[in-house]
């Protein structure tokens, strides 16, 4: 069935055939008619299937046939990325027509967001907490909103978007289209959409979730601190040419990029403590073939979309199998081809089982030849050892013991061996030592160095030749400052 025979806008189809799409995904098939009639719709879609266009286009189609100046449909995402994402797809289906869209989201200045809100962009893509930030001004204004979008619901609720999304829908207004898509659709989706939506159409929602037909999915048992020499391997053997790399946490991924960078392997890393610049950037990098890897976490992905991605590896065994299906569907997108790896130490057999079970197959086991599978794990960092500051010629600092194993003295106290200087002060000899107060000890600040006898002089233009020089004491009101005489005592004046 052909694009043309879903009665979209001329202008629409044109975009269509300009991008290269001859004909409707299955999901784009089911879903834009209904969508076009105006009715509410409980979409599941896998990653991958098309799912933007299947609710952009009827979206675009209708905001054609209104009058224009104000901002009409409103897309909600979890992340940067996949707003972004989302407002690329806008700008290429749009590209003939004169609709407008902004993105909306964190990371980045507010001021141009704040210009689209008060130009009324047709279509705004928005994340929940800055379009949050911008609801509390006046200029934000989503009464006006026809056609609403929660994309991605599924994670949005699993990162704990839904008290936010409550609060973006009062500020919408209750006569509306909702259209809901999900790439897996547990209880809490449906249960949500009888609550917003109103008689929604299901589509393609019973269907077992599962990645796509055309990913090559392998498993690689492998001890956990070889993992990163596993993937190092693969791609010298060019078993990998360019891979999305999943881990579970921020800190492993920016472990990863590191030991790949140290093999001599492009790597970049993408993660929610990356600012927006260091985000796009990497992305941006991964596009275009700069970095043969990017290493990214579950959350960040979403949005991720590159053309012909060979080869997605999941560094770290998902907990849970919607998690897999989403990661390893960033590769073979709209019926195309691609290789999911997943590394499997022992300790995450068990979530490995929870999700060939979701998926209805076992996964087969592959090992790598040549490889050395029984090297020891790496030597752990010795305990940093506190290093004292250098002390002066003659004086040692002591922390614990000392070098030959003799207890440290008391907090605070000195040897007995020291002497007075002609200065006043009091200095160690070389023999002895200072004792560096420990944590919790005595903290008695250092006693004040005696200042220096002052000369009055009583001689013609202050010759200290004249008969016995007399000195003035200074008070202990304080110390004096540089380059200042102290005050002379009341009634007298020295020359």
């Amino acid at each position: 069935m052909p694009f043309k025979t879903l009665g979209l806008h001329p202008d629409l189809l044109r975009a269509v055939r300009e991008l290269g799409y001859a004909q409707p995904t299955p999901i784009q098939a089911e879903a834009i008619p209904p969508a076009l009639a105006g009715h509410d719709l409980v979409a599941c879609a896998m990653t991958g299937s098309g799912k933007t266009a299947a609710f952009l286009l009827p979206i675009l189609h209708l905001l054609l046939q209104s009058s224009r100046g104000r901002t009409r449909a409103l897309v909600l995402t979890p992340t940067r990325e996949l707003a972004a994402q989302i407002l690329e797809d806008v700008n290429e289906l749009a590209v003939h027509t004169a609709i407008t869209g902004a993105a909306v989201f964190g990371g980045v200045g507010m001021a141009p967001q704040e210009h689209a809100f008060r130009t009324g962009v047709d279509v705004l893509v928005a994340t929940p907490g800055r379009l949050l930030d911008h609801l509390t001004h006046s200029y934000a204004k989503l009464d006006s909103i026809q056609h609403l979008v929660l994309d991605e619901a599924d994670r949005m609720l699993d990162m704990g978007f839904l008290p936010q999304i409550r609060r973006v829908f009062k500020h919408l207004p209750s006569k509306r289209q909702t259209l809901l898509f999900s790439a897996t659709m547990p209880v809490p989706i449906v249960e949500m959409s009888r609550e917003w939506l109103r008689n929604p159409v299901p589509v393609n929602v019973q269907r077992q979730s599962a990645p796509a037909v055309g990913i090559t999915q392998a498993v690689y048992p492998v001890a956990q601190h070889a993992k990163p020499l596993l993937l190092v391997e693969l791609l010298r053997r060019g078993d990998i040419n360019d891979a999305l790399v999943f881990t579970r946490t921020k800190h492993r991924a920016d472990r990863l990029a590191r030991t790949l960078v140290q093999h001599g392997v492009d790597a970049a890393r993408i993660h929610g403590n990356r600012s927006q610049a260091q985000r796009t950037e990497a992305l941006a990098g991964f596009k275009s073939a700069r970095y043969r890897v990017l290493v990214a976490t579950d959350i960040a992905a979403r949005g991720i979309d590159v053309a012909a991605l060979g080869h997605v590896v999941n560094f770290d065994v998902p907990a849970a199998p919607d998690d897999y299906i989403h990661r390893v569907g960033r590769t073979a997108r709209a019926e195309a081809t691609g290789d999911a790896y997943t590394f499997v130490c022992p300790e995450e057999e068990a979530d490995l089982a929870q999700i060939e079970r979701a998926i209805g197959r076992r996964l087969p086991r592959v090992t790598v030849p040549d490889f050395d599978y029984h090297q020891p794990p790496p030597p752990k960092a010795a305990p940093r050892e506190a290093v004292s500051r250098k002390a002066p010629a003659g004086r040692t600092r002591v922390r614990g013991a000392d070098p030959a194993g003799e207890p440290a003295p008391a907090a605070g106290r000195k040897t007995p061996a020291r002497r007075q200087s002609s200065r006043g002060s009091v200095e160690a000899d070389a023999s002895s030592t200072t004792v560096a107060p420990v944590p919790g000890g005595d903290r008695r600040p250092p006693a004040r160095r005696p200042a220096p006898a002052r000369r009055l002089a009583t001689g013609s233009q202050g010759d200290d030749s004249a008969a016995g020089p007399a000195t003035v004491a200074v008070t202990p009101a304080g110390p004096v400052g540089y380059g200042r005489s102290p005050r002379p005592a009341k009634g007298r004046r020295s020359r």
